[in-house]
């Protein structure tokens, strides 16, 4: 009897471990040993924000065209000097600093590739509400998303072949065309809205613009905090990559607004610039990269895309934060100039004719 009752106490016991060992969604149990349904949550959740993030972010374009002026877009079409400036910025100085970068910290080939793959990525649409908080040109800020985009079809290919040859075969990297279509019509159907809007009803237009300007911001957060919870599983990268993901922004901001520069824009073109240099569609690039690597691959380099696009935002806040407090500092200054000037005026123009011999200038009148 005692024998027995030891013999039920050990079958429970080991019947406990196993049910411990193996949960219940497991489909086969061989002791410890269980095989689980693959679980989709991810997949699915992945699926559902990005449905959502879309279409706020279908509605914060159209806010930002709430702010083109159809005459002023049309005229940079016309006279493409600065979206030609912004090009040479997009396809000729970011895949050039993408390619150095990885030549002087000396990454593995694939990781080379996928800094390579941001690098000839086309402007994001962050880049236009950042642009609005910088008092950038907002028509030009959109005309170069747009055109970005439209040339990446051509120039993505061009790129990676001239840059990726020393790595890899440029055939093996798989461009998402269909993601790059859906990328412009996203674009351009709620900004043809939005422009459509502010020249019938330019009062409610100004209230579009305020509101989206804030929901932008805020998806533009939200977006980064979404893939860092998505992708949390994957934090663990070289830090060579880390290093290349903070300089990488950085020098597009930089060397777009010193070309811009040089070019002769004005100072609020030149910040838009910048803005579009250095704002990459780090979507786009993460598309790609699934598309062409292997699961083992993709452990080396998959998080790139997101370390770039955390610190592109950083580096915006940045600039925002230092535009807004030099704005405010100017503004005061020159309001403070301008009473001094007022208050000299007002006693010189008193008398004018006492001061320089009877004669009015023009400036006076």
């Amino acid at each position: 009897m005692q024998t027995y009752l030891l013999s039920q106490q050990f079958n429970a016991r080991s019947l406990a471990e196993n049910s411990t060992a193996c949960p219940a969604n497991a489909t086969i149990c061989n002791g410890t040993s269980c095989v689980l349904p693959e679980d989709h949550f991810n997949k699915t959740l992945s699926i559902i924000l990005s449905t959502v993030l879309t279409i706020m972010l279908a509605l914060v374009m159209f806010s930002m065209g709430c702010n083109v002026e159809l005459k002023k877009f049309w005229g940079h079409i016309k006279r493409p000097w600065g979206i030609f400036v912004g090009f040479l910025c997009q396809f000729g100085i970011m895949p050039l600093t993408a390619f150095l970068l990885s030549l002087v910290f000396n990454v593995l080939p694939v990781q080379a590739v996928v800094v390579l793959i941001m690098g000839c990525c086309p402007g994001g649409t962050a880049s236009n509400v950042i642009a609005y908080w910088v008092d950038g040109d907002m028509d030009l800020s959109i005309s170069m998303t747009t055109c970005s985009t439209l040339l990446a079809m051509g120039m993505m290919p061009l790129c990676l072949f001239v840059y990726t040859k020393i790595w890899t075969d440029s055939n093996a990297i798989v461009l998402p065309y269909d993601s790059i279509g859906i990328s412009l019509v996203a674009l351009i159907v709620p900004v043809s809205f939005g422009i459509y809007v502010n020249h019938r009803w330019p009062s409610k237009a100004k209230i579009i613009l305020k509101i989206g300007s804030i929901v932008g911001a805020i998806l533009i957060v939200l977006i980064a905090v979404v893939g860092g919870i998505l992708y949390k599983g994957s934090w663990i990268i070289s830090p060579k990559l880390w290093i290349i993901g903070t300089i990488f922004p950085a020098a597009g901001y930089s060397l777009g607004f010193f070309l811009a520069r040089v070019a002769g824009l004005s100072w609020h073109r030149c910040r838009t610039v910048s803005l579009e240099t250095g704002m990459q569609n780090t979507q786009l690039c993460s598309t790609i990269v699934q598309l062409s690597f292997t699961p083992e691959q993709l452990e080396l380099m998959f998080t790139f895309p997101l370390i770039y696009s955390i610190f592109q935002l950083l580096f915006a806040l940045l600039i925002l934060g230092g535009y807004r407090v030099y704005r405010r500092y100017r503004v005061k200054t020159k309001t403070d100039v301008e009473k001094t000037e007022e208050k000299e005026d007002s006693k010189s123009t008193s008398s004018p004719a006492k001061i320089n011999g009877g004669f009015v200038s023009n400036e006076t009148k």
